[in-house]
């Protein structure tokens, strides 16, 4: 079993056990954690950590920061992390559509990439869609 924290600068959203947590890190993908995994320190990827245990799964938007693991215990330190029931399902949908136009009249626009990022993983996470951001 592994004991698990994902933080943010405002608080703990989770703390608690589990047999697995997946994340995305840059440029690494995906990666699973299981009791016993090696240590590890990652830069997390804007998208989605699943906390995966005996009863059930929980599914928070993680926007950058760290993975930890050692000695079985997974810290995930984030700018921002957002339980599922946290997520204002229309207001990602918004800043996704600014995002999307704001890409579409400049396509390098850096912080308009981040916000269709950002909103890309809010819906993935809140109701299972994402947009052209992944």
């Amino acid at each position: 079993m592994l004991q698990v924290e994902v933080v943010s600068p405002e608080a703990i959203t989770y703390s608690g056990e589990a047999t697995m947590v997946v994340a995305r890190t840059v440029g690494g993908g995906d990666i699973a954690f299981q009791a016993g995994h090696v240590p590890f320190i990652g830069v997390l990827e804007v998208w989605s950590a699943k906390v995966i245990g005996n009863d059930g799964n929980d599914e928070f938007a993680v926007h950058s920061g760290f993975i930890q693991m050692a000695n079985d215990k997974v810290t995930i330190l984030s700018d921002v992390s957002e339980a599922k029931d946290e997520i204002d399902v229309e207001r990602a949908r918004a800043a996704m559509s600014r995002a999307e136009a704001a890409i579409a009249a400049d396509d390098s626009d850096v912080e308009a990439i981040s916000a269709l990022k950002r909103a890309s993983a809010r819906l993935a996470v809140a109701t299972g869609e994402s947009g052209s951001g992944h």
